[in-house]
């Protein structure tokens, strides 16, 4: 029975899921894999003990073996290149008008072919550009366009919790987010501070957004007339995770209604 692993691919591709193929690997390895055009190399991010057990028609390819320093010495000196590679495409990219901004560039690692991302407002008619590029690297080359969301993840940095990116520390995919998931938490819908270094909502909007659509099913809301020990009033304020409302019985006199229920 196969077992499967999560690999990233490449610097900046997506994780998927790869044919472990009985290969002695752990979290945070890189390893050499075999894809649809021959051989690729990325770096383990799950731990072999928590693998899938058989589905193994859900591989992207298999594994063929850990990198040796050879492989390493490789990938770092394709790391080199790409950084090479960055700042001609960029002179191209000034040369030829166009409206897009480079973030990465990426060799495969058989250097058979270069990838680079670049953001854009809109559709971008690189046509003539790949073609400078060809001509000057001589390899394949693939432009794709990323969004802002992307750009982050591949750029990554900090947030204002102090912390690296979530997008670019752990999560393998985006969640998708709206401007209600503020709005049930009861944040300030001012841009500034919902939104992300990319200038998105923040992904963390969405790490309890089900608690807070659970739990208020059972709270009034703000404004909403209510009874208490001290007589009805409205509430003023609510404190959704720790289940209480305040209250105000009127005449300036604010008291706390507390909840209690389960979900």
């Amino acid at each position: 029975m196969g077992k499967l692993v999560q690999v990233q691919l490449g610097e900046y591709r997506q994780a998927q899921f790869y044919d472990l193929n009985n290969i002695e690997c752990k979290r945070g390895d890189y390893v050499v894999l075999e894809v649809d055009r021959g051989s690729e190399f990325g770096q383990v991010i799950t731990d072999v003990e928590n693998t899938c057990a058989g589905k193994t028609d859900q591989a992207k390819g298999k594994i063929i073996r850990k990198c040796t320093n050879g492989d390493l010495k490789q990938i770092e000196n394709n790391r080199g290149k790409a950084r090479d590679a960055i700042g001609i495409c960029s002179r191209k990219i000034t040369d030829r008008k166009l409206d897009m901004q480079l973030v990465k560039a990426e060799y495969v690692f058989d250097s058979s072919k270069i990838i680079f991302f670049f953001t854009a407002d809109g559709r971008v008619d690189f046509r003539n550009l790949v073609k400078d590029l060809a001509r000057v690297f001589r390899v394949r080359i693939e432009l794709k366009q990323i969004g802002v969301r992307d750009k982050a993840k591949i750029i990554s940095g900090y947030g204002v919790c102090g912390r690296e990116l979530c997008c670019s520390s752990y999560m393998l995919d985006f969640h998708q987010l709206s401007i209600k998931m503020a709005k049930e938490q009861g944040l300030p819908l001012n841009p500034s501070r919902i939104s992300g270094v990319c200038g998105r909502i923040k992904c963390c909007m969405a790490y309890e957004f089900d608690v807070y659509k659970q739990y208020t099913k059972h709270l009034p809301r703000v404004g909403e007339t209510v009874s208490t020990p001290e007589g009805k009033g409205k509430v003023v304020e609510l404190n959704v995770l720790k289940k209480y409302a305040n209250v105000d019985v009127g005449e300036g006199k604010v008291v706390r209604k507390d909840y209690v229920f389960s979900v």
